[in-house]
């Protein structure tokens, strides 16, 4: 029977939930002063926040959906989000195909005014609309560092090279890319530094509101322990599990929920030599994305379908897997099949439940909403997409601070994530600046290290003065002294978390030299870390 520890302590504020919404309030709480604890049952972004498209962008097709706010405070947030975390996120220009045929999708607002003022387009989705909607997409946020959209003749171009030749032109346009799992481990990271209690592994067993505060009961994971802990507010950042957290959890009354929604990406060997993604329409109108990826491969993505509860773990169904390929094959001169897919992983999206008649046309904005009828706050987190969660996190504080006057304002636009201090435009250079500083770094594994820990590089290889003083290697460039910092400093504790989500290593390495990794961070007593990081 397990022992249960009570803490004297109350915190301020209590979050459920250690994906990108939770880890950005958490940071954004702590660093306005607040006492802040966050409980993750599993790892950090081991559910949705690990399994997006990875990009930063303003959401191009939300335009046809008339989602104008969504759009343009994605779009504004991509250079505040570029300035602060220049190592793992990056510009990206995206070249869009074009060809008479192509349709709308035909659940959107503007598919259905089109489709009854011009009948004889008969659906398609003409290039005059495209253009309009990349001017309004450039202009929306007020882009400084991006570049603006150009049109492209695609026959003889780099972009066209691997294009079907039925497709002579192209628009090109800017967005983002994010690697999202790194995000939410450096958010959790900064709340840690700004004084937040981070515990992962540790299952939200009940909370109770007593008069003005809430008891919390939680579980770890891994050795069945109990402890109870107060906290003056509730954050329910549980994405999928939100619903679930009202009804089993908190018990409260709520009326609201959320819808599940699967997608599912698939990754190939690199399908072309250039390093820009295809934005690529399809006859049924929905969209994939085509995404340079970990230098040697290429990400496809995504479906919309519905997914029936939380606890089902998403997987790209041979279904999807077929659409997908089928999709992109519509495009591409030489064709691919199921064999070259050498990894598919897929997330459920949790967004707010407005009704929408198909999982596409379902909103992807977010909603806040504070329960206070019965005494102590909770608030709730619905939706949003991962561009948006400083945004969201603002907006969060913005409905927690009323309880707790005198807590200071928005600070967060900016102010860069851990490892992330260095110039938009200045990755090159810090790549060579490693490299001079440890010479026996390959171009790919100083790259990679830059793009994972940014200036902290230098804190993770440390006195190193060859490629033995880092200890035993992995493979495919992890070695023991980077492990021992992702358990120390990033909350790893097995390989699935190293491999998956702190890193894309695991398309490299074998399943043997990851046994052999997990084997390694099992056995040996100094690999074990504490919940909070050191």
């Amino acid at each position: 029977m397990s022992e249960t520890h009570t803490s004297e302590h109350t915190y301020d504020l209590f979050v459920i939930g250690g994906g990108i919404n939770g880890c950005g309030i958490a940071r954004d709480a702590a660093g306005r002063g607040m006492s802040v604890a966050l409980a993750e049952m599993n790892d950090l972004a081991s559910a949705t926040s690990s399994a997006s498209t990875k990009l930063f962008h303003g959401g191009l097709r939300y335009l046809e959906y008339f989602e104008i706010n969504l759009v343009r405070h994605a779009l504004a947030e991509r250079e505040v989000l570029l300035k602060a975390m220049p190592h793992i996120s990056w510009p990206m220009r995206f070249v869009l195909p074009y060809h008479k045929d192509m349709r709308f999708e035909g659940a959107t607002p503007t598919s259905r005014i089109l489709n009854t003022v011009m009948p004889w387009m008969k659906g398609r989705r003409p290039a005059w609309l495209i253009r309009f909607g990349l001017m309004l997409y450039d202009n929306l946020g007020g882009r400084k560092i991006l570049p603006a959209t150009k049109t492209l003749a695609l026959r003889g171009s780099p972009e066209g090279a691997p294009i079907d030749d039925r497709f002579k032109k192209a628009f090109e346009y800017s967005d983002c890319w994010i690697e999202d799992s790194r995000l939410v481990v450096l958010n959790a990271r900064d709340a840690a530094a700004r004084g937040a209690d981070i515990m992962v592994r540790t299952k939200v067993v009940s909370a109770t509101r007593i008069d003005d505060h809430w008891e919390v009961t939680l579980e770890d994971v891994e050795n069945a322990q109990t402890t109870t802990l107060n906290a003056r507010m509730l954050v329910n950042a549980g994405g999928p599990w939100v619903g679930d957290i009202i009804q089993q959890k908190v018990r409260i009354n709520s009326t609201e929920g959320v819808r599940l929604v699967r997608g599912s990406h698939i990754v190939t060997k690199k399908l072309y030599d250039h390093e820009k993604c295809y934005f690529f329409q399809g006859t049924d109108g929905r969209i994939i994305f085509a995404i340079p990826y970990e230098t040697d491969f290429t990400l496809i993505g995504t479906t919309d379908a519905e997914h029936s509860e939380p606890g089902v773990k998403p997987e790209c169904t041979s279904e999807e897997q077929s659409y997908l390929i089928d999709f992109i094959n519509q495009y591409l001169k030489e064709d691919i099949g199921s064999s070259d897919v050498v990894w598919t992983y897929s997330g459920v999206r949790p967004l707010y439940d407005d009704g929408a008649s198909s999982a596409t046309a379902a909103t992807r904005d977010y909603t806040l909403n504070v329960d206070s009828t019965g005494g102590a706050p909770i608030l709730n987190v619905f939706g949003g997409k991962i561009t948006t969660y400083r945004k969201l996190a603002e907006d969060a504080m913005d409905k927690i601070v009323p309880f707790f006057p005198g807590t200071s304002g928005h600070w967060t636009a900016g102010v860069a994530l851990p490892g992330g201090d260095f110039a938009v435009d200045g990755f090159d250079a810090l790549v060579a600046r490693l490299r001079d500083d440890y010479p026996f770094l390959s171009d790919f594994w100083s790259k990679r290290l830059v793009r994972a820990y940014g200036t902290e590089a230098w804190d993770v290889l440390a006195d190193a003065k060859e490629e033995a003083d880092l200890g035993e290697g992995f493979g495919a460039t992890l070695t023991e002294r980077e492990v021992r910092w992702l358990e120390k400093h990033e909350y790893a504790r097995s390989a699935e978390d190293i491999v998956w989500r702190r890193n894309k290593l695991g398309l490299r390495l074998t399943e043997k030299e990851i046994a052999a990794l997990e084997v390694f961070l099992r056995s040996d007593p100094n690999g074990q870390t504490s919940k909070a990081a050191e």
